[in-house]
């Protein structure tokens, strides 16, 4: 009996430590997530700051930089004691730059290796371009497709640089459809078939049917999206479905917005044409990621129903041809032929419009994000495309409601107040667009949340 009571004894005593351990392990782990450097000082005068939104600069100023907000902006502020002063030299001063369709974990691997490799090579890789990504003033992206949050949370905790990331996790997408990169092998699926490499990494998912639709948008929001992204149309490097096909029924759309309107934020899809946007915008949709194909009708309900055009400037195959085999070829030919007609007509009709890069699978790409800000001057002036990298790409993270990651201070800005996220250019950006192109040389100091990643002012 007494042996018999001993071992109850020991049993319950393991079970305490056990759960001990794992209340230990979440505070620390809840610790570091959330760990705070004490506050620095910052002091930067003499600049010239284009603080966003307007198109006149502001000569002569200073910035007071404390902890990791804009405090103070003046033609002179008195140094707090313990600042760091940076002399500006009549540089420029402007926000730090928003990319609103990035791929963390997509931009630096080519498609093959994200299918085969495993998950600690996918992260080291992309912990590695989030910091180039960062380096070149990129101080804060939308994620639309993947599985950054690991690397999230150690960027938001200080261990490893990079940029804020506002992530969508894993795409999903049909059977057949644009997340659909299973070998062909792959089909038809047994029923208890394992998932393939890529949706057990969070990084592709597919959805067939509302049941299965509102199950996987309900797994991403657990992950921590703060929006959605759902595949509603072809895409121009998948290597199965047409361009043209509309993807999703109605009914299959709508589940995926509602399930996301259950938790206060909204559902953002990858669509092209007429016929994929107007499905789109029926379901309730707040943002097209593309629609580089649309005609006027679509841009006419698109502005009615005050949905954003997050589109990205593809002029031509041979800079932005990464994936080479001839039906991806044709498809992107197609996607390229419309961008020019796509812009005018949001632009006509005064539609939301921010600008994204959408570069991955492809390391050497990646290097010209800052160059693909540049090819906005076929639309826009040097100040336009300036505002839309920065105060109007902030604009849409609002959507996201209570599920922003950054809701502390604003974005995208130079304002009291605002996030101290910012860039001193050696040079007027809104005279010269093309120093963006190349930010090892032109961009002398970065700094995000109040912190120096890049000193270079002589």
């Amino acid at each position: 009996m007494k042996t018999k009571v001993r071992k109850n004894i020991n049993r319950i005593l393991a079970g305490t430590m056990c759960i001990l351990a794992l209340l230990i392990v979440m505070a620390t782990t809840t610790a570091f997530a959330t760990e705070k450097k004490p506050a620095e000082k910052t002091l930067i005068i003499n600049a010239n700051v284009f603080n966003g939104k307007s198109e006149q600069l502001a000569e002569g100023m200073s910035v007071l930089v404390e902890g990791n907000k804009i405090t103070k902006i003046a033609k002179s502020i008195e140094a707090p004691a313990g600042a760091a002063i940076i002399d500006a030299g009549g540089r420029t001063l402007m926000p730090g730059m928003i990319d609103n369709h990035w791929h963390v974990m997509l931009a630096a691997l080519p498609l093959y290796a994200l299918l085969t490799a495993r998950d600690g090579y996918i992260n080291l890789i992309a912990a590695k371009q989030a910091e180039a990504t960062l380096m070149r003033g990129f101080t804060t992206v939308r994620d639309v497709g993947g599985n950054p949050f690991s690397l999230k949370a150690v960027i938001d905790s200080g261990l490893y640089v990079g940029p804020r990331i506002y992530a969508s996790g894993p795409a999903i997408g049909q059977t057949s459809g644009h997340s659909d990169v299973r070998a062909p092998a792959a089909v038809p699926a047994e029923v208890d078939a394992p998932l393939d490499l890529a949706a057990r990494s969070g990084h592709f998912l597919i959805a067939d049917g509302v049941p299965q639709v509102l199950q996987r948008v309900r797994e991403a929001l657990r992950m921590g999206a703060s929006h959605i992204k759902i595949m509603a149309g072809g895409g121009t490097t998948s290597p199965f479905d047409p361009l043209d096909s509309k993807q999703y029924t109605l009914e299959e759309l709508k589940a995926a917005v509602a399930a996301a309107e259950s938790w206060n934020t909204y559902v953002g899809v990858h669509a092209y044409t007429p016929a994929q946007v107007q499905q789109s915008i029926e379901a309730g949709v707040k943002v097209i990621e593309h629609g580089h194909m649309i005609d006027e009708e679509t841009a006419i309900l698109m502005a009615e129903n005050g949905v954003w055009l997050n589109i990205q400037p593809f002029l031509s195959s041979e800079e932005w041809m990464y994936i080479d085999d001839p039906f991806t070829r044709a498809k992107q030919e197609v996607m390229f032929q419309g961008t020019d007609t796509a812009y005018r007509l949001a632009i006509k009709h005064g539609l939301m419009i921010t600008w994204g890069s959408d570069i991955l699978f492809a390391p050497e790409l990646a290097e010209k994000q800052g160059y693909m800000v540049t090819l906005l001057r076929k639309w826009y002036t040097p100040y336009e495309a300036l505002k839309m990298v920065t105060y109007d790409n902030a604009q849409i993270f609002a959507l996201s409601g209570p599920r922003d990651p950054y809701p502390d201070a604003e974005l995208g800005v130079i304002a009291e107040g605002a996030y101290a996220d910012l860039i001193l250019v050696d040079g007027n950006p809104l005279e010269d667009l093309e120093l963006v192109a190349d930010p090892h040389k032109n961009f002398v100091l970065i700094m995000k949340g109040g912190k120096i990643y890049k000193n270079v002012v002589m």
